[in-house]
């Protein structure tokens, strides 16, 4: 439950912050969504990477892993994907996407509790462990 909260607490932080970017002349936008957007995209392409055939649309507990990206943070591709959304909202500065993306942030959290009961029912105390060492 502390990882949820610190998830919602983390989007709506980043929801702030795009509101402030906003705010900003268009070529300081573009440059923080330039930083933001490869570093998220290139991260997001390496944690789909290292999920490797345990990667799939819908919870299923083929392996757990607990390596790379995964070693700190249990959902980097949920994580990494936000960002590069946010940072492309940012850089075509549409408000009103902020709210859509906050929406899909919240749908994204409910899809990771479904996959984290998957894991936890399948692993059992090797997933609780894994759980927690992980930051995020």
């Amino acid at each position: 439950m502390k990882k949820t909260i610190f998830r919602l607490v983390g989007a709506l932080i980043l929801t702030v912050l795009a509101f402030a970017a906003s705010s900003m002349n268009e070529d300081a936008r573009i440059a923080i969504s330039i930083l933001v957007c490869l570093p998220s995209c290139a991260l997001m392409i390496v944690s789909k990477r290292q999920l490797g055939e345990s990667f799939t649309v819908g919870p299923k507990a083929k392996a757990l892993v607990t390596t790379g990206l995964y070693s700190r943070i249990q959902h980097p591709m949920y994580l990494f994907l936000d960002l590069f959304i946010l940072s492309i909202i940012v850089a075509i500065d549409n408000r009103p996407l902020i709210f859509v993306w906050a929406g899909v942030v919240i749908i994204q959290l409910m899809e990771s509790m479904r996959e984290e009961r998957v894991l936890s029912k399948a692993f059992g105390s090797e997933y609780e462990a894994y759980e927690a060492r992980t930051w995020v």
